[in-house]
């Protein structure tokens, strides 16, 4: 009972030992998302996406995705595919908010590589996506891909 007791008072008093645990967690598992899409195969990215079919993706094209099916398809066909290389780098902005199993996180984000056809590509991008946490593991439920306008 004392060891009990212990416990409640600790998270009481010091909540964030629970977020930081959970923070670090989120951070490895962006990592591992930006690890599978460097791959340049929408397929190694499946572990980490919500297959509910009502979730929506929004990417820099086309305007939207509904589920995860059509989003992994039309980021290989219009995006992964046209790449000879490609590589996605997380900038250190990385912001997280927690509520409960969900999570909310905003990053910026550079995408470089190498067109089939020959010529290079650079931008800068940013994200936003929601994470729920389902029998003890994240995944994303939405994701907000854009690109700020020329200006």
């Amino acid at each position: 009972m004392k060891k009990q007791i212990l416990i409640f008072l600790l998270i009481v008093t010091f909540p964030g030992i629970l977020f930081a645990d959970s923070e670090k967690d989120i951070r490895t598992f962006v990592q591992k998302v930006y690890d599978a899409w460097n791959t340049l195969n929408s397929q190694n990215a499946d572990p980490f996406y919500a297959k509910d079919a009502d979730v929506v993706f929004f990417d820099a094209a086309p305007f939207q995705y509904k589920g995860w099916q059509e989003y992994k398809e039309g980021a290989q066909k219009y995006f992964l595919d046209l790449l000879a290389t490609g590589k996605l780098v997380p900038n250190d902005d990385l912001k997280i908010k927690t509520k409960g199993d969900v999570a909310w996180i905003t990053l910026t984000f550079n995408l470089s590589g190498d067109l089939k056809d020959g010529k290079k590509m650079n931008m800068d991008l940013r994200q936003t996506s929601i994470l729920e946490k389902r029998k003890g593991k994240w995944f994303i439920v939405h994701e907000h891909i854009s690109a700020p306008l020329p200006m």
